[in-house]
């Protein structure tokens, strides 16, 4: 054999027990991982007030717009948890001309979903009606857990 056909012979054989020790070290299957949930110590509550007019709502009866009041006075205190819960999307814009401020502008927005929030009272005041809602995060947590598998590594064992 020539000196360069032993040479490539020689690397080629080489590469070969390279990758063959090195795929001995693969940590693809040398272990198992167990899970276990995780429950947090503390659950806070969270209280929101939502309010609409009665008289703004739009119809001629009088118990419909007591009835669309306090859809939107509960839509409005929903709106209020997930401000809480998610936050509130700001944009904000201004204007200028010849520096001096000319239009300014701003926009809130929230989004987000709210499970698990009860009913605490729901009563007119006056000429509007109000809904106060609460939002315990032990039931949050609850309906998370039922819903969703989240979890945490319990062990490892290495083979």
């Amino acid at each position: 054999m020539s000196k360069v056909n032993m040479n490539t012979l020689r690397n080629s054989i080489g590469f070969f027990l390279s990758a063959l020790m090195l795929s001995a070290c693969s940590s693809v299957f040398d272990k198992q991982v167990e899970w276990q949930n995780v429950k947090p110590e503390t659950f806070p509550v969270l209280t929101a007030i939502g309010q609409a007019p009665i008289s703004l709502q739009n119809s001629q009866n009088k118990t419909q717009r007591m009835l669309m009041a306090m859809k939107a006075s509960k839509m409005a205190a929903y709106a209020e948890l997930a401000e809480q819960v998610y936050g509130q999307n700001i944009n904000a814009s201004t204007t200028m001309a010849n520096l001096v401020l000319n239009n300014q502008q701003l926009q809130a927005s929230v989004r987000g979903i709210i499970r698990g929030a009860k009913v605490v009272k729901s009563y007119p005041v006056g000429d509007s009606y109000t809904t106060e809602l609460s939002l315990d995060f032990k039931d949050v947590y609850e309906i998370y857990n039922a819903t969703a598998n989240r979890k945490e590594i319990k062990h490892i064992s290495y083979y």
